[in-house]
Order: C-alpha cells, then sequence, then structure tokens
C-alpha cells in the first residue's frame, strides 16, 4: 500500500465530507458525498478488500445516494435554502471539533495495531480470497444471524408496503 495514495485519498474524504456538510444547495452536497464514497471504495481497494469496496459502490454510492436525492426532490427545500446558512452555535461546535481533535492526537501515540486475526494472510491465500472467505464465514459460522437479519429485513419491508397502502385509501 503506497502512503502518498492512502494519503490522498484519506485527504479527498475529509475535504469531500467537509464539503457535504457545507454546501447550500442539498442536491450539491449530495453530489459531494458521492465523490467521497468513491473515495473511500478506493481505500478499500488500497487494503485489499475488493468485496467491500463493490458493496461500497454498489450499495453506498448506488442505492442510498439515490434515496437521498429521491427524499430532496420530495421535500420542499427551498423554503429551508433560504434560512440563515450556520446557527448561532458554531462557536461551540468548532471548540467541541477542536477538543475532539486533542484527545484523538493524544490517543494516537498509544495505537496498537492487533495481530493477524482470523483474515490473516494465510487463511486468504488458503481459501482463495477476501470474498471467498467472508461467504464460507457468512454461511457456515454466522448462518443463524444472517438468517434472522434477512427475516427483520423482509418484516420491514411488508410493513412499509403495509403502511403505504394505508395511506392511498
Amino acid at each position: 500500500m503506497s502512503p502518498g495514495a492512502f494519503a490522498y485519498l484519506g485527504g479527498m474524504v475529509l475535504a469531500c465530507a467537509a464539503l457535504a456538510i457545507s454546501r447550500r444547495n442539498p442536491v450539491h452536497s449530495v453530489l459531494w458525498v458521492l465523490v467521497m464514497f468513491f473515495h473511500l471504495a478506493a481505500i478499500y481497494l488500497l487494503l485489499g478488500a475488493e468485496f467491500l469496496a463493490a458493496v461500497q459502490v454498489i450499495i453506498y454510492a448506488g442505492a442510498i445516494l439515490v434515496l437521498f436525492l429521491f427524499a430532496i426532490m420530495v421535500l420542499n427545500i427551498r423554503q429551508e435554502e433560504m434560512g440563515p446558512r450556520f446557527s448561532g452555535g458554531w462557536p461551540l461546535a468548532l471548540a467541541l471539533v477542536l477538543a475532539l481533535a486533542v484527545m484523538l492526537l493524544g490517543a494516537w501515540g498509544s495505537l496498537r495495531l492487533p495481530e493477524a486475526g482470523p483474515f490473516g494472510p494465510e487463511l486468504l491465500a488458503q481459501k482463495g480470497g477476501h470474498t471467498k472467505a467472508l461467504g464460507e464465514v457468512l454461511y457456515t459460522t454466522y448462518l443463524l444471524p444472517f438468517e434472522l437479519a434477512s427475516l427483520v429485513l423482509l418484516v420491514a419491508i411488508i410493513g412499509a408496503i403495509v403502511l403505504a397502502k394505508k395511506r392511498l385509501k
């Protein structure tokens, strides 16, 4: 992994996040979030997590941002856009951000990376890659939680459909 590429991508993620929260037009904010998601996917690629990079692009850059844009288009944003840009609480927010930055820099010295866990290079070479190893663990060791999560999502989808049909009548 190239430190220069990682520094560029990390800096761009931070810059795009700052631009996303500071833009006055909500559509522009969503577009900056899109750029941030692509840079984050590139970080995953640098770290060798191809599956996470694909999920980042497909789920977040594809589905979630379409949902954001849909919500922005449905809401009447023009009235809120005319209001004041920042509220009066920004000095307190800036002080909290600076305090958090000082705490993070103080904790940086005691940071120790853990030893290679169950997804170490030896296992990945043996299994045939990240995606195959993740699939094997997901569908063997964690099959029951995976199925329960899918049932919860199915119930949520059915509930949303039932609620939407009641509002149409």
